[in-house]
């Protein structure tokens, strides 16, 4: 391959993506990153980074198997990590069909296309937690690699089907290709819904006087919340061992939407129970009660442990949130509030490469 230390990230806009790139550049890679096109590129994050000019972008297409195989021939990639799924778990309900093929189906796609052109590059797929399910109740134990999966949604579905996927690739044409059990991971770039993100701006908003309350959903739903930067470092160094496994990413502790709630109103001097309002229709047609997920394989074979605690995750997104809000009542204007970025120049395809 022409550059060893070139890199792949498909969904580089993501919070994942964006902190992925971020960390690989800081190593020496040259790191390209596919996006979906659509009318309004949703680069903000990269752009939070500082990375955006600095990565290089490929327009490509899930669904699409050529598409994917134009992003590694540009790419020509020492390492693939595959993140781009739908992420939002609740609303996977909403489009299961077309979940199991952008999220499930397109890791086939992709192994393919490595298998095709670029065989020696190592790959990384995103799994998930959630492939879990029903488990995380009925295990008293933290889940490990070995745990039983039971999904509860087509999002978990669509990635236990990568999931394996990625194994049956790896055994049948001897590929470098594992898969990262992480379970949930978050950051002030987190999108505003997920639940995390949803809380923590919620309490910014309501202590700098723009809301008056937050609605929410099951609170009582437990988790194993982490901190994406470290989780991203994680990936990495899945893919620097000498050969592919799989690995549970997480904290070993488990706290509810509640408690989240607390100590986000909390920090900001709040009394919760005056500005949370419960409904229903926020709930999932089935909601997976609680995960726990027990690290300690990550942690002996690629020395990776959490650093940033559950309480610590919930202040960091909390101040950064309540500076955003700050900044805007200054007339200061967010990232995100400018989405048009003269990107053009950093698009890659196959045209331009000529």
């Amino acid at each position: 391959m022409a550059n060893k230390k070139s890199a792949l990230i498909t969904g580089i806009t993501g919070q994942d993506g964006a902190y992925l790139a971020r960390f690989l550049l800081k190593k020496g890679y040259d790191v390209y990153g596919t996006y979906r096109r659509i009318s309004t590129p949703n680069f903000w994050r990269l752009e939070y980074l500082g990375v955006f000019d600095k990565v290089n972008l490929i327009p490509t297409e899930l669904n699409d198997a050529g598409s994917l195989t134009e992003a590694l021939k540009l790419s020509e990639p020492r390492e693939i990590y595959h993140l781009a799924a739908h992420s939002f778990v609740a609303g996977t309900f909403e489009v299961p069909v077309e979940t199991g093929s952008v999220t499930g189906l397109s890791v086939t796609r992709l192994l393919e296309a490595v298998r095709q052109v670029c065989e020696d590059a190592k790959f990384y797929f995103a799994a998930t937690s959630e492939m879990y399910g029903r488990t995380g109740l009925m295990s008293r134990a933290p889940l490990t690699e070995e745990s039983v999966f039971r999904p509860l949604s087509p999002y978990a579905a669509s990635k236990l089907y990568g999931y394996w996927t990625t194994k049956i690739y790896r055994d049948a044409y001897d590929l470098f290709a594992c898969s990262g059990i992480l379970f949930n991971h978050e950051s002030p770039i987190r999108g505003l819904e997920f639940v995390t993100r949803k809380v923590t701006n919620g309490a910014a908003r309501i202590a700098k006087g723009i809301s008056k309350d937050l609605v929410m959903g099951n609170i009582y739903a437990k988790r194993d919340w982490g901190y994406a930067p470290e989780y991203v470092e994680a990936m990495w160094m899945m893919l620097q061992q000498k050969r592919p496994d799989d690995f549970v990413i997480a904290t070993d502790e488990r706290h509810s939407v509640r408690e989240m709630i607390e100590l986000a109103f909390g920090r900001l001097g709040l009394d919760w129970t005056k500005y949370i309002k419960l409904d229903k229709r926020f709930h999932r047609p089935l909601d997976v009660p609680e995960l726990r997920g027990d690290y300690s394989k990550a942690a002996k074979k690629l020395g990776w442990k959490p650093k940033t605690k559950f309480n610590e995750l919930i202040k960091i997104m909390v101040d950064e949130d309540n500076s955003r809000w700050e900044r805007w009542q200054k007339g200061e204007s967010f990232p995100w509030d400018a989405p048009n970025y003269p990107h053009e120049n950093r698009v890659l395809t196959r045209a331009f490469r000529m």
